[in-house]
C-alpha cells in the first residue's frame, strides 16, 4: 500500500512535470496559431490577386489547396498517428487501447495541418494542439520517470492544455481534459491539468496576446419568456449534430472506397474541390474564425447564412475525409454561429420581442448555436459552453445557452448515435489492426 506521504510527492512531482510540459505545449501551439495566422492572411491576399485574373484565375486557388492537402497526407504518410483530429487516439492512449504516439509526431502534424489547414481545407486548429500537446505530456512523463499510468494522467492533462492554448480557453481546455478525454474528475488528473492549462495558456499569450477570439458587443440578456424558444432551438440542433456526425463518418467511409487512387492523391482531388469553392466565395472554406466574427457582427444576411451553412455543413466532413491534420472543432463552431444566426433571423419575424432584448436574442442564439452544435456532435456539453464563453468573453447569455446545449445533447443521446469521438476511436482501432495483419492495406483516417 502506497503511504500517504508518498503519494503526496508523486502528485508534486506529477504538478512539476505538467508546468514543464504545459510551458512547452503552450509554445509549441502558439507558434503553430502564428504560422496558421499569417497563412489565412497570405490565402485571402492569393485569393484577392487570382480574382484578377477573370475565370482562369480559378485554377490559382484549386492547385494551392491540391497542394496543401497533398503535402498534409504526405505528412500522414511518414507518420500515420498525425491523420486527423488525433483526440479520438489520444482517447484510445487514455483508455489503454492504444500507445502514445512517438515524438516524430510533433514536426508531421505541425506542418501537414499548416499546409492542409493553412491552404484552405474546413479543419479546425484544435486537433493539432491536442494531440501535439498529447505527446509533449507523455514524452515528458516518460522521461520523468513516471509509471505508465502516470505518463497518461500527463498526455491527458496536456491535451487539455493543448485544446486551451488553441481557442485561449484555460477552464474549457481543464474541462476537455476531464469531460472529454478521461471522463472522471479525481484529483490525480484535476491538479496537473490546471497547472498544465495554467502555464500553456501563460506561454501562447506570450506569442499570440491576452485578447479573447471573437469580439462580441455587450449583450442584453434575453427575456425568459423566450427561453422556450431555445430549447426548441437545442432540439432542433441536436437533430442537426446527428447529421453532421453521419455524414462526418459516412465521408470517411465513401471516400475509403476509393482505394485504388493513393491517398495522397485523394487527398489532393479533395482539395482541388475546396479551392472551387474558396475561389467561389472564400468564407466557404478554411477553418471558420473570420466568418464567425462576421456572423457575429451582422454582416452576412440571411440568404448567405443558410447558403454557407448547407455549404460548409458538407464541406467540413469532406475536407476531414482527406486524411490531413487537422480537427473537427473549429468548423463546428462556425457552423453553430451561421445556425444559430439564421435561426434567430427567422425567430424573430415569428416571435415579437421587446425592443430592448432583440440585439441581446441574437447574439444568444449566435452562441447558444455554437455550443449547441458542439454538444451534440462531441456530447461534452460543459466543455463546448465555457470554451464559448472564453471566446467570446461573454456570460450574460449563460442561461439560454445552457437550456439550448441541454436540449441539444438530450436529442443526440436518444437517437442513439454516438458521439463522434467514440466512433472516430473505433475506426482508427479497426483500421490499425487491419494495416498489423496486413500491412500493405491502406485505409482511410
Amino acid at each position: 500500500m502506497i503511504s500517504p506521504q508518498r503519494a503526496d510527492r508523486g502528485l508534486v512531482r506529477l504538478c512539476v512535470l505538467a508546468v514543464v510540459a504545459g510551458l512547452v505545449t503552450g509554445l509549441l501551439g502558439g507558434a503553430f496559431r502564428w504560422c496558421l495566422g499569417h497563412l489565412d492572411r497570405w490565402r485571402i491576399e492569393m485569393l484577392d490577386w487570382s480574382a484578377g485574373f477573370g475565370v482562369p484565375g480559378w485554377f490559382v486557388p484549386i492547385a494551392v489547396t491540391a497542394a496543401g492537402a497533398a503535402l498534409g497526407a504526405v505528412a500522414v504518410r511518414l507518420v500515420p498517428t498525425a491523420a486527423g483530429s488525433g483526440i479520438q487516439h489520444v482517447e484510445a492512449v487514455e483508455r489503454g487501447e492504444a500507445s502514445p504516439a512517438p515524438l516524430r509526431l510533433i514536426p508531421a502534424k505541425f506542418a501537414g495541418a499548416l499546409a492542409a489547414i493553412g491552404s484552405g481545407l474546413v479543419l479546425g486548429r484544435e486537433g493539432p494542439t491536442v494531440h501535439m500537446g498529447a505527446v509533449v505530456g507523455a514524452e515528458t512523463g516518460r522521461r520523468g520517470g513516471l509509471d505508465d499510468a502516470d505518463i497518461r494522467v500527463m498526455q491527458t492533462s496536456l491535451s487539455g492544455a493543448g485544446l486551451a492554448v488553441a481557442f485561449t480557453a484555460p477552464i474549457g481546455g481543464a474541462l476537455f481534459a476531464l469531460e472529454e478525454v478521461g471522463r472522471s474528475v479525481r484529483l490525480r488528473l484535476v491538479v496537473p491539468t490546471v497547472f498544465a492549462v495554467v502555464a500553456a495558456v501563460a506561454a501562447g499569450r506570450v506569442i499570440l496576446g491576452d485578447r479573447p477570439e471573437f469580439d462580441v458587443p455587450a449583450l442584453d440578456v434575453p427575456s425568459v419568456t423566450v427561453l422556450p424558444v431555445f430549447v426548441v432551438f437545442g432540439l432542433v440542433s441536436g437533430l442537426i449534430g446527428v447529421a453532421y456526425s453521419r455524414l462526418v463518418l459516412g465521408t470517411l467511409g465513401c471516400v475509403g472506397r476509393f482505394a485504388r487512387v493513393p491517398p495522397i492523391g485523394r487527398a489532393a482531388l479533395i482539395g482541388a474541390v475546396i479551392g472551387a469553392l474558396l475561389a467561389a466565395d472564400a468564407r466557404t472554406a478554411g477553418g471558420g474564425d473570420g466568418l464567425t466574427q462576421s456572423v457575429v457582427d451582422g454582416g452576412v444576411v440571411l440568404p448567405a447564412l443558410v447558403a454557407l451553412f448547407l455549404v460548409r455543413f458538407v464541406a467540413g466532413p469532406l475536407s476531414y475525409a482527406a486524411g490531413t491534420p487537422g480537427g473537427l472543432f473549429a468548423p463546428l463552431l462556425a457552423l453553430g454561429a451561421l445556425w444559430g444566426a439564421a435561426f434567430a433571423e427567422v425567430a424573430d419575424i415569428i416571435v415579437q420581442q421587446p425592443d430592448s432584448s432583440g440585439a441581446g436574442f441574437r447574439g444568444a442564439m449566435i452562441l447558444a448555436g455554437m455550443a449547441a452544435l458542439f454538444g451534440a456532435v462531441v456530447r461534452a456539453p460543459l466543455t463546448g459552453m465555457v470554451v464559448v464563453m472564453e471566446m467570446t468573453a461573454t456570460t450574460t447569455v449563460a442561461l439560454p445557452m445552457l437550456a439550448a446545449t441541454a436540449a441539444a445533447v438530450l436529442v443526440a443521446h436518444l437517437s442513439g448515435s454516438p458521439p463522434v469521438y467514440d466512433s472516430l476511436r473505433e475506426r482508427m482501432l479497426a483500421n490499425s489492426a487491419r494495416r498489423d495483419d496486413d500491412p500493405g492495406s491502406d485505409s482511410a483516417s
